[in-house]
């Protein structure tokens, strides 16, 4: 089974690059070069995923979102957010339905 903890886990891990030396640190380097170069990398990545499930390819779309998903967390994470406030978020919104939920937005 796969752990259910894993994006807390990466949510820390990437909070705690924050100050890495961007040499060592992928992640640093994103927060060196600042919010506009991760939202470039989110659309980068959407992009690519976007492709992925056009061309069909179950595997490449998996790894395409993983990727997606981390850059996601990534911005999270500029904004001083993690994954349980997107998790908070998704359960928040279980078992409304999608036409009643976007109603209930201003």
């Amino acid at each position: 089974m796969i752990d259910p903890t894993i994006l807390q886990r990466l949510s820390a891990t990437i909070a705690g690059r924050k100050g890495a030396d961007a040499a060592s640190s992928y992640v640093a380097g994103l927060f060196g070069k600042g919010h506009d170069a991760i939202l470039k990398k989110v659309a980068e990545e959407a992009a690519e995923t976007l492709l992925a499930a056009k061309d069909g390819d179950k595997l490449h779309l998996v790894r395409e979102t993983a990727d997606l998903w981390f850059h996601c967390l990534v911005l999270l994470a500029w904004h001083g957010l993690t994954s349980d406030d997107v998790l908070a978020e998704l359960h928040r919104r279980e078992g409304i339905s999608g036409v009643d939920e976007k109603k209930s937005r201003k």
